[in-house]
């Protein structure tokens, strides 16, 4: 599976404050997805946003806040977005058959998310260097049934240049900064 800029919609699932702290190499998780997000904002890539249960969690950690700048983000309380009626909505209304998954935590919500994008006939990109646990193992275990369940692994710089395609554009340059 080859994705490509016209297909694809990202989903960045719960990197929230009371959550974030517990997750395994967290500095590499935040600094990584914030070069997804960047990356995609620069390819033109629509993404959507969740945060699970607020009052329990709390909002969206502020260096991804800062990157998704003023996107809007999608409350939920079903551990898969696509129990969610507006996140299905939403991520049906921009007509994209592919799908970059970022977020934590990747045993549980990202998981599930995954498991059910597939069923709803979606092409599912997880960015592993963008998915964390509290366990690694849990990560570990999640990341390969995600696989065994049809969805393809990648890194950030994997997927950002493949969104990319060719070189000397000033995307690419642009992504080549940002993956420095």
């Amino acid at each position: 599976m080859r994705i490509s800029k016209s297909h694809t919609a990202g989903v960045i699932i719960d990197i929230q404050e009371k959550l974030f702290p517990h997750m395994n190499d967290r500095a590499s998780l935040e600094k990584n997805t914030n070069i997804l997000i960047k990356g995609m904002k620069i390819l033109k890539i629509p993404f959507l946003v969740t945060e699970q249960y607020t009052k329990g969690l709390g909002f969206t950690i502020p260096t991804v806040q800062e990157s998704i700048e003023d996107q809007s983000k999608i409350e939920k309380v079903a551990f898969s977005c696509c129990d969610s009626p507006d996140f299905m909505t939403h991520l049906q209304s921009m007509g994209k058959t592919h799908v970059v998954v970022a977020g934590i935590e990747a045993h549980v919500c990202v998981l599930q998310t995954v498991v059910d994008l597939l069923e709803n006939g979606f092409k599912v990109m997880v960015v592993a260097n963008c998915v964390s646990s509290r366990k690694p193992l849990d990560k570990e275990i999640a990341l390969r049934r995600m696989e065994q369940e049809g969805a393809m692994l990648a890194t950030y710089e994997s997927v950002l240049f493949e969104l990319c395609r060719y070189s000397g554009s000033d995307q690419f340059k642009s992504i080549s900064k940002l993956v420095k």
